[in-house]
Protein backbone atom coordinates (compact mmCIF):
# COMPACT_ATOMS: atom_id res chain seq x y z
CA UNK A 1 0.00 0.00 0.00
CA UNK A 2 1.49 3.51 -0.87
CA UNK A 3 2.15 5.99 2.06
CA UNK A 4 2.04 9.43 1.97
CA UNK A 5 4.06 11.90 4.50
CA UNK A 6 3.75 15.33 5.11
CA UNK A 7 6.88 17.32 5.47
CA UNK A 8 7.85 20.92 7.06
CA UNK A 9 11.00 22.14 4.57
CA UNK A 10 13.48 25.09 5.54
CA UNK A 11 15.13 25.98 2.61
CA UNK A 12 18.04 28.22 1.91
CA UNK A 13 16.91 30.87 -0.90
CA UNK A 14 20.06 32.91 -2.30
CA UNK A 15 19.08 34.97 -5.58
CA UNK A 16 22.86 35.03 -6.40
CA UNK A 17 26.56 35.05 -5.52
CA UNK A 18 26.12 38.22 -4.41
CA UNK A 19 22.62 38.55 -2.36
CA UNK A 20 21.93 37.83 1.17
CA UNK A 21 20.43 34.67 1.74
CA UNK A 22 18.00 33.09 4.47
CA UNK A 23 16.19 29.85 5.35
CA UNK A 24 12.29 30.07 4.07
CA UNK A 25 9.84 27.48 5.34
CA UNK A 26 7.46 25.13 3.33
CA UNK A 27 4.61 22.69 3.94
CA UNK A 28 4.48 19.62 1.44
CA UNK A 29 1.66 17.52 2.06
CA UNK A 30 0.99 14.07 0.47
CA UNK A 31 4.55 13.70 -0.55
CA UNK A 32 4.74 9.74 -1.65
CA UNK A 33 7.42 7.33 0.29
CA UNK A 34 8.41 5.68 -3.15
CA UNK A 35 8.97 9.51 -4.58
CA UNK A 36 13.10 10.67 -4.79
CA UNK A 37 14.44 13.72 -2.69
CA UNK A 38 14.54 15.87 -5.80
CA UNK A 39 11.18 14.24 -7.02
CA UNK A 40 10.07 15.87 -3.20
CA UNK A 41 11.74 18.90 -4.25
CA UNK A 42 9.74 18.91 -7.77
CA UNK A 43 6.46 18.55 -5.89
CA UNK A 44 7.13 21.71 -4.05
CA UNK A 45 8.56 23.65 -7.18
CA UNK A 46 5.23 23.02 -9.25
CA UNK A 47 2.95 23.99 -6.09
CA UNK A 48 5.36 27.29 -6.12
CA UNK A 49 4.78 27.62 -9.78
CA UNK A 50 1.13 27.57 -9.39
CA UNK A 51 1.43 29.95 -6.77
CA UNK A 52 3.18 32.62 -8.87
CA UNK A 53 6.59 32.26 -6.44
CA UNK A 54 9.89 31.45 -8.05
CA UNK A 55 10.52 27.67 -7.46
CA UNK A 56 13.59 26.58 -5.89
CA UNK A 57 17.19 26.40 -7.92
CA UNK A 58 18.59 22.58 -7.23
CA UNK A 59 21.36 20.75 -9.43
CA UNK A 60 20.64 17.42 -11.03
CA UNK A 61 21.20 15.47 -14.28
CA UNK A 62 21.23 11.71 -14.48
CA UNK A 63 19.32 10.71 -11.03
CA UNK A 64 20.77 7.69 -11.21
CA UNK A 65 23.65 8.55 -8.57
CA UNK A 66 25.89 8.33 -11.56
CA UNK A 67 26.73 12.17 -12.47
CA UNK A 68 27.71 13.94 -9.09
CA UNK A 69 25.76 16.63 -10.14
CA UNK A 70 23.19 16.65 -7.64
CA UNK A 71 23.97 17.68 -3.88
CA UNK A 72 22.29 19.61 -0.84
CA UNK A 73 23.10 19.18 2.84
CA UNK A 74 19.69 17.75 4.73
CA UNK A 75 19.57 18.02 8.59
CA UNK A 76 23.88 18.70 8.62
CA UNK A 77 24.09 15.34 6.21
CA UNK A 78 25.43 16.21 2.86
CA UNK A 79 23.21 13.56 0.40
CA UNK A 80 21.01 13.06 3.19
CA UNK A 81 21.15 10.75 6.36
CA UNK A 82 21.52 7.59 4.08
CA UNK A 83 25.03 6.10 4.23
CA UNK A 84 26.76 5.57 0.08
CA UNK A 85 23.41 7.50 -1.17
CA UNK A 86 23.13 10.23 -3.59
CA UNK A 87 20.54 12.85 -3.17
CA UNK A 88 18.68 11.93 -6.26
CA UNK A 89 18.86 8.02 -4.88
CA UNK A 90 17.35 9.32 -1.58
CA UNK A 91 13.62 7.90 -1.04
CA UNK A 92 11.29 9.72 1.00
CA UNK A 93 10.73 6.68 2.76
CA UNK A 94 13.47 7.03 4.88
CA UNK A 95 11.45 10.10 6.97
CA UNK A 96 8.65 10.13 8.52
CA UNK A 97 5.63 11.76 8.93
CA UNK A 98 5.93 15.47 9.90
CA UNK A 99 9.85 15.49 9.60
CA UNK A 100 11.28 18.94 9.81
CA UNK A 101 14.26 18.86 7.21
CA UNK A 102 16.67 21.97 6.74
CA UNK A 103 17.72 22.01 3.25
CA UNK A 104 20.84 24.35 2.42
CA UNK A 105 23.55 23.82 -0.04
CA UNK A 106 27.32 22.75 0.57
CA UNK A 107 29.04 25.00 2.43
CA UNK A 108 32.91 25.91 1.08
CA UNK A 109 34.68 29.03 0.21
CA UNK A 110 35.92 27.38 -3.40
CA UNK A 111 31.98 26.41 -3.68
CA UNK A 112 30.48 30.23 -4.09
CA UNK A 113 26.34 29.91 -4.02
CA UNK A 114 24.93 30.33 -7.30
CA UNK A 115 21.65 30.22 -6.49
CA UNK A 116 19.18 28.66 -3.76
CA UNK A 117 21.08 25.38 -3.33
CA UNK A 118 23.10 25.33 -6.56
CA UNK A 119 27.24 26.26 -6.10
CA UNK A 120 29.93 26.62 -8.25
CA UNK A 121 31.80 23.12 -8.48
CA UNK A 122 33.81 24.27 -11.22
CA UNK A 123 36.77 24.14 -8.96
CA UNK A 124 37.18 20.77 -8.59
CA UNK A 125 37.06 20.50 -12.82
CA UNK A 126 40.12 22.56 -12.66
CA UNK A 127 41.76 20.47 -10.25
CA UNK A 128 41.19 17.95 -13.24
CA UNK A 129 42.66 19.94 -15.91
CA UNK A 130 45.54 20.69 -13.51
CA UNK A 131 47.13 16.85 -13.94
CA UNK A 132 43.55 14.39 -13.65
CA UNK A 133 44.77 12.54 -17.53
CA UNK A 134 47.05 10.55 -18.79
CA UNK A 135 48.92 11.52 -22.24
CA UNK A 136 48.66 9.02 -25.03
CA UNK A 137 48.92 8.44 -28.49
CA UNK A 138 46.44 7.95 -30.14
CA UNK A 139 45.93 4.41 -32.34
CA UNK A 140 44.25 1.35 -32.50
CA UNK A 141 43.77 -0.25 -28.85
CA UNK A 142 46.49 -1.80 -27.07
CA UNK A 143 46.71 -5.84 -26.74
CA UNK A 144 44.97 -6.02 -23.43
CA UNK A 145 47.45 -8.30 -21.32
CA UNK A 146 50.32 -5.80 -23.14
CA UNK A 147 50.65 -4.20 -19.43
CA UNK A 148 49.61 -6.52 -16.57
CA UNK A 149 47.73 -5.20 -13.76
CA UNK A 150 48.01 -6.42 -10.22
CA UNK A 151 44.58 -7.83 -9.26
CA UNK A 152 44.60 -5.71 -5.79
CA UNK A 153 46.01 -2.65 -7.87
CA UNK A 154 42.86 -2.59 -10.21
CA UNK A 155 40.72 -3.40 -7.75
CA UNK A 156 41.89 -0.31 -5.36
CA UNK A 157 42.44 1.86 -8.79
CA UNK A 158 38.66 1.14 -9.68
CA UNK A 159 37.56 1.98 -5.67
CA UNK A 160 38.93 5.04 -6.44
CA UNK A 161 37.74 5.85 -10.16
CA UNK A 162 34.19 5.43 -8.67
CA UNK A 163 34.32 9.18 -7.10
CA UNK A 164 31.53 11.12 -9.02
CA UNK A 165 32.97 14.46 -8.15
CA UNK A 166 29.78 15.83 -6.18
CA UNK A 167 31.78 17.58 -3.57
CA UNK A 168 30.03 16.01 -0.65
CA UNK A 169 33.45 15.60 0.97
CA UNK A 170 34.39 19.29 0.36
CA UNK A 171 30.77 20.12 2.58
CA UNK A 172 31.69 17.51 5.05
CA UNK A 173 34.83 18.72 6.31
CA UNK A 174 35.21 21.59 8.33
CA UNK A 175 38.13 22.84 6.82
CA UNK A 176 36.36 22.84 3.34
CA UNK A 177 39.06 20.15 1.96
CA UNK A 178 39.47 18.59 -1.03
CA UNK A 179 41.65 16.25 -0.03
CA UNK A 180 39.43 12.98 -1.14
CA UNK A 181 37.94 14.63 -4.33
CA UNK A 182 41.99 14.90 -5.13
CA UNK A 183 43.20 11.80 -3.62
CA UNK A 184 40.58 9.54 -5.56
CA UNK A 185 41.59 11.54 -8.69
CA UNK A 186 45.35 10.94 -8.02
CA UNK A 187 45.27 7.89 -6.77
CA UNK A 188 43.05 5.67 -9.36
CA UNK A 189 45.76 6.43 -12.05
CA UNK A 190 48.75 6.16 -9.85
CA UNK A 191 47.76 2.42 -9.07
CA UNK A 192 47.86 1.82 -13.10
CA UNK A 193 51.06 1.78 -15.08
CA UNK A 194 49.58 3.75 -18.05
CA UNK A 195 49.58 6.47 -14.85
CA UNK A 196 53.04 6.51 -13.60
CA UNK A 197 54.81 8.45 -16.04
CA UNK A 198 52.98 11.50 -14.97
CA UNK A 199 52.61 10.94 -11.39
CA UNK A 200 55.17 13.26 -10.25
CA UNK A 201 53.85 16.24 -11.84
CA UNK A 202 49.80 15.14 -12.02
CA UNK A 203 50.60 15.07 -8.27
CA UNK A 204 52.37 18.25 -7.95
CA UNK A 205 50.36 20.05 -10.49
CA UNK A 206 46.75 18.81 -8.85
CA UNK A 207 47.89 19.49 -5.27
CA UNK A 208 48.87 23.51 -5.84
CA UNK A 209 45.92 24.28 -8.11
CA UNK A 210 44.08 22.62 -4.88
CA UNK A 211 45.52 24.95 -2.18
CA UNK A 212 45.34 27.96 -5.01
CA UNK A 213 41.85 27.54 -5.42
CA UNK A 214 41.34 27.98 -1.34
CA UNK A 215 40.16 24.64 0.10
CA UNK A 216 41.26 23.97 3.03
CA UNK A 217 43.69 21.38 4.59
CA UNK A 218 43.06 17.90 5.73
CA UNK A 219 43.15 17.67 9.33
CA UNK A 220 41.88 13.97 9.49
CA UNK A 221 38.34 14.83 10.75
CA UNK A 222 37.38 11.75 8.40
CA UNK A 223 33.71 12.88 7.91
CA UNK A 224 34.65 13.09 4.01
CA UNK A 225 34.87 9.34 3.45
CA UNK A 226 31.18 8.94 6.32
CA UNK A 227 29.42 11.31 3.95
CA UNK A 228 30.98 10.13 0.65
CA UNK A 229 27.85 8.64 -1.62
CA UNK A 230 30.00 6.73 -3.18
CA UNK A 231 32.38 5.35 0.24
CA UNK A 232 35.85 6.53 -1.17
CA UNK A 233 38.53 5.17 1.26
CA UNK A 234 40.48 7.84 2.93
CA UNK A 235 43.50 5.74 2.52
CA UNK A 236 43.67 7.24 -0.85
CA UNK A 237 44.37 10.45 1.11
CA UNK A 238 47.25 8.34 2.50
CA UNK A 239 48.18 7.17 -1.05
CA UNK A 240 47.89 11.43 -2.27
CA UNK A 241 50.68 12.14 0.35
CA UNK A 242 52.98 9.73 -0.31
CA UNK A 243 53.01 10.43 -4.34
CA UNK A 244 53.23 14.36 -3.28
CA UNK A 245 56.17 13.59 -1.21
CA UNK A 246 58.34 11.47 -3.80
CA UNK A 247 57.53 14.13 -6.53
CA UNK A 248 58.79 17.15 -4.15
CA UNK A 249 61.45 15.15 -3.09
CA UNK A 250 62.56 14.37 -6.64
CA UNK A 251 61.84 18.09 -7.59
CA UNK A 252 64.31 18.90 -5.33
CA UNK A 253 66.95 16.45 -6.21
CA UNK A 254 67.07 18.45 -9.95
Amino acid sequence: MKKSISLTLKVWRQAGSTEKGSFETYAVKDISTDMSFLEMLDVLNEDLTREGKPPIAFDHDCREGICGMCGAVVNGRPHGPEKGTTLCQLHMRHFSDNDELVIEPWRSRAFPVVKDLVVDRSPLERIIIAGGYISVNTGSAPEANSLPVPQEAAEKAMDAAACIGCGACVAACPNGSAMLFTSAKISHLALLPQGRPEAARRAIGMVQEMDRLGFGNCSNITECQVECPKEVSISNIARLNREFMKAWLAADEK
